[in-house]
C-alpha cells in the first residue's frame, strides 16, 4: 500500500512539473499608481508622466499619495498658461508640477487634516520640499484651488485622489490666499493704492526681485496691532504706515 501511495505521489509531482513546463511564464498583474491612471481614463496625466519620465518613479514601491488631475484639468491648465499641448511645457517645469502632486505615504481621505504637508517637488529657492496646504473644511482642497472629485482610489503602491484642477508650483501668494489664517494679511496686501505686493510676491524664483523670505502675520497678530493702535479696522491704518509696516516683513533671499 505504501508503495502504491508513493507511485501515485510521484506521478502527480511529474504531472505538475510537466504542466508548468508546457505553459508560458505566468502574467503578473500590477495595479500601481500608473496603472490606476491608465485604467481611469486619466490619459493627460499618463502623457505628462511619460514625458517627464516619472513612470518608473510612480511605479516604485512608495507608498505615495498622488493627486491626479483629470483630462479637463490639464486642458484648462494649458489654456491658462498659453500652451497648445503638453509638449510645449518645459520638461523641467512639468516635472516639478507633477511632483507637486505627490506626497509621501498612502493617505486616505480620513487621514488628511487641515494644515501643511510636503510634496516631492523641490523649491529652487530653498532647496527643500515644497509645501502644499490642505483644507478639509467641507471636502478636501489643495492650495485653495484644487478639489478632490474622486477620493481613495487604491493602488499597490499608494492612494490616488482624482482632483479637478492642476496644482501649479506655489508662490508665497498661493499660501497667503489659501490659508484662512492669513485673510487679514491678504486684505492688507491687496489694499487699494497700496504697493503691488501680489505681483511682486508672485515673481518666480530667479526673476528679480525674487526670491524672498516673508514673515507673515496671522489674523490674531493684526487684531492685536489694531487694538494697540486703538483702531477698529485695517482700513483706518494710513496707507503709508501700512506699506512701511508690510515692508519690514519681507526680506530679500530665501
Amino acid at each position: 500500500m505504501k508503495v502504491i501511495n508513493k507511485v501515485i505521489a510521484l506521478f502527480l509531482l511529474v504531472s505538475i512539473f510537466s504542466s508548468c513546463s508546457d505553459n508560458d511564464d505566468p502574467v503578473i498583474t500590477t495595479n500601481t499608481i500608473v496603472d490606476v491612471a491608465v485604467n481611469n481614463n486619466l490619459s493627460s496625466l499618463v502623457a505628462a508622466v511619460t514625458r517627464a519620465e516619472l513612470a518608473t518613479t510612480l511605479s516604485g514601491s512608495g507608498p505615495f499619495t498622488v493627486l491626479a488631475p483629470t483630462n479637463e484639468a490639464f486642458s484648462k491648465f494649458l489654456e491658462e498658461k498659453g500652451f497648445n499641448s503638453l509638449d510645449e511645457v518645459p520638461k523641467e517645469l512639468l516635472t516639478q508640477i507633477l511632483l507637486n502632486h505627490v506626497i509621501d505615504g498612502s493617505l486616505k481621505s480620513t487621514d488628511l487634516s487641515t494644515g501643511y504637508a510636503n510634496t516631492k517637488a523641490i523649491s529652487d529657492a530653498s532647496e527643500s520640499p515644497m509645501s502644499i496646504y490642505i483644507n478639509t473644511d467641507g471636502g478636501v482642497t489643495f492650495n485653495g484651488s484644487s478639489q478632490v472629485s474622486i477620493p481613495n482610489v487604491s493602488a499597490d503602491n499608494g492612494t490616488v485622489h482624482v482632483v479637478n484642477s492642476v496644482i501649479d508650483v506655489p508662490t508665497i501668494v498661493t499660501f497667503a490666499t489659501a490659508d484662512s489664517n492669513f485673510s487679514i494679511l491678504v486684505e492688507a496686501l491687496t489694499r487699494e493704492s497700496n504697493y503691488d505686493y501680489v505681483e511682486t510676491l508672485s515673481t518666480p524664483n530667479g526673476t528679480e526681485p525674487a526670491p524672498f523670505t516673508v514673515f507673515a502675520p496671522v489674523n490674531s497678530a493684526f487684531v492685536s496691532l489694531l487694538n494697540e493702535l486703538d483702531l477698529t479696522a485695517l482700513s483706518e491704518v494710513p496707507t503709508a504706515t501700512l506699506t512701511s509696516t508690510l515692508n519690514t516683513h519681507v526680506v530679500a533671499g530665501a
